[in-house]
């Protein structure tokens, strides 16, 4: 059983991380259409204001923080959201950074890394991928920021958790969405010891579940084979220590299809005027979907909305 970060590490680690991100806001969701829900209190935690339009530079600063003063570059792979927040965070500490992403990375979140002072590398295959960053750790001596690994990427992305339980006690239940395991595992760290019984529901796409399949094998996989359009949540493996903590305090695993995202971005658009990427959409989706009728009268769910980083055009057309 790995060891995640105690409460003290949590809060200490939001201070530390307070200079350079937004406390999110955690606001009521008053617009809420589904059936079955009108007399449940709904609280959407917004972490898609956060600098660079996600959570992910919580877990890059902290770990970018913890590494030795002789280091004076990083380097990652990802898609999106994870190059943009290590670029920014690189930005913020004086670092190089060195981001290697797939070459059919949106173009809006390729400009994004740039306009943080980013390098891009670009690959095909995720094995690419990594093994450029492998070289790069090599040969220029660059640490690898990871997107959703190790002890201090999870409690940069437990101060989410602490926000969200600061701002609302007394939580039945929280729907994260599930890609790497990063986000979840850093909230339900905080969640479970600030509400112990409050319940931690994850969200993955039915065409990246390898957090199910990683939890039924009862250890990471190391090849996930991924097929959705919340490209933000296709992790194309998993690893120890995000899991290990996923393992230990998540309660429940729920899948939503591309169509039931579709459906939620073009629900919150309407009723929470949010323009949101699909990832993003996976809470709702889940309370419209799978979960619909499971929560009964005066209960306190919160979603996380995790990021949204998507160009107008990619928006219009993924939902229509």
């Amino acid at each position: 059983m790995h060891k995640s970060p105690s409460l003290s590490e949590i809060k200490a680690t939001a201070q530390r991380l307070a200079p350079h991100l937004v406390h999110t806001p955690t606001v009521p969701f008053a617009g809420c259409s589904i059936e079955g829900l009108d007399s449940v209190s709904v609280f959407m935690k917004l972490e898609l204001l956060q600098h660079t339009g996600s959570f992910k530079p919580r877990g890059a600063l902290n770990a970018m923080m913890a590494l030795p003063d002789d280091v004076k570059g990083v380097t990652a792979f990802s898609a999106g959201n994870h190059a943009i927040a290590t670029a920014f965070a690189a930005s913020k500490l004086g670092l190089s950074a060195k981001v290697v992403m797939p070459e059919t990375a949106n173009a809006y979140r390729v400009e994004c890394c740039k306009a943080y002072g980013a390098e891009i590398v670009f690959g095909q295959e995720i094995a690419d991928l990594i093994a450029i960053v492998e070289e790069l750790k090599v040969s220029e001596q660059r640490a690898l920021i990871h997107p959703f690994e190790g002890p201090h990427t999870v409690a940069g992305t437990a101060t989410v958790g602490l926000e969200l339980s600061q701002a609302v006690p007394d939580l039945d239940a929280v729907l994260v969405p599930i890609g790497g395991g990063g986000l979840m595992a850093g909230v339900a760290s905080a969640i479970k010891q600030l509400q112990p019984k409050c319940t931690l529901i994850g969200v993955e796409p039915t065409g990246a579940d390898g957090m199910s399949q990683s939890i039924d094998c009862g250890k990471p996989v190391d090849k996930v084979q991924v097929s959705t359009i919340a490209d933000s949540l296709g992790a194309p493996m998993h690893t120890p220590y995000a899991f290990g903590v996923v393992q230990r305090y998540v309660d429940e695993l729920v899948q939503v299809s591309d169509e039931q995202l579709r459906d939620a971005m073009r629900c919150l658009f309407v009723d929470a005027k949010l323009a949101v990427e699909p990832a993003c959409a996976a809470t709702y989706a889940a309370l419209k979907g799978p979960l619909k009728g499971r929560f009964t009268d005066g209960q306190r769910i919160a979603i996380i909305a995790c990021g949204s980083n998507i160009d107008l055009a990619s928006y219009q057309r993924i939902v229509s």
